[in-house]
């Protein structure tokens, strides 16, 4: 069966995009899927730096096409978008930390991330907020208490650390980073060559 890993960060709004915009991709090949929570401030701090100086220059115009495309990827995908909020950039430490918490358990996690995405991107909330996270969980029909206390177990702490240094290690930039087999895929608009490989390996 074709495969896809999908390494993200729900403070990312293209992952946002990604994220909702690769479900029919994954029905449409048939493929299944492995959700992988990292920290991509983890990442820009180790390879790709330039994105906190291009947050320096707000009006840049590069930074302003992008997110005028960014709120036409996201009406062409139907998805309501409040971005930037005050909240951003985020810090999503404490809601990547969540994420690995039920990593093992996929359709938990993939459900629990879906909801964190719709929290911050469709009504700005603060995902940095433990009452955010605790909500988000309850939504889920998930044990909210268990959930944040487990973000401060060290075992959880290492499992995001080495979830982030495996992506910078396989030459991940971005969030989210996709790989199919050996070839890697950066943002929501490489997902047709996502769709391609993913038709390709499962042939």
């Amino acid at each position: 069966m074709a495969h896809v890993e999908f390494f993200y960060d729900l403070s990312s709004p293209w992952t946002y995009l990604a994220f909702n915009n690769i479900q029919p991709v994954l029905a449409e090949t048939g493929a299944d899927i492995t959700w992988r929570p990292f920290l991509v401030g983890g990442v820009f701090n180790a390879v790709n730096p330039s994105v906190y100086q291009a947050r320096a220059e707000p009006m840049d115009p590069k930074i302003v096409h992008n997110y005028r495309w960014l709120h036409e990827w996201a009406r062409v995908a139907g998805l309501p978008l409040v971005f930037p909020t005050a909240h951003h950039p985020v810090k999503s430490v404490l809601a990547m930390r969540a994420c690995c918490v039920l990593e093992q358990d996929q359709p938990t996690l993939q459900r629990f991330s879906k909801a964190a995405f719709d929290a911050y991107f469709a009504r700005g909330e603060n995902i940095d907020d433990p009452n955010v996270i605790r909500a988000i969980a309850e939504e889920c029909d998930l044990d909210s208490a268990s959930l944040v206390s487990g973000t401060t177990e060290q075992s959880i702490k290492d499992q995001l650390r080495s979830n982030t240094e495996e992506a910078i290690a396989r030459g991940a930039y971005g969030s989210p980073t996709m790989y199919v087999g050996d070839s890697q895929y950066f943002g929501n608009d490489q997902l047709p060559l996502v769709r391609a490989a993913l038709s390709s390996e499962g042939s």
